[in-house]
């Protein structure tokens, strides 16, 4: 089996999917000048996080 840096499947759905509601809440945030837009900010970093930990443990049992 070769390790993969990089994520694949699902976890590289929930990095780009959290990183775009991040992204899409930060902008948001800055144009409205709203203080509500920092849950969508919060919850796209939880999901890209999410992502992550979840490729790290595909890798990590994998690798045994």
């Amino acid at each position: 089996m070769t390790s993969n840096p990089s994520p694949r499947g699902w976890e590289l759905l929930l990095v780009m999917a959290g990183a775009l509601a991040a992204m899409a809440g930060t902008t948001a945030a800055f144009i409205t000048h709203e203080h509500a837009w920092r849950y969508l900010i919060t919850a796209g970093c939880f999901v890209q996080v999410i992502g992550w930990v979840r490729h790290g443990r595909r890798l990590r049992g994998g690798a045994r």
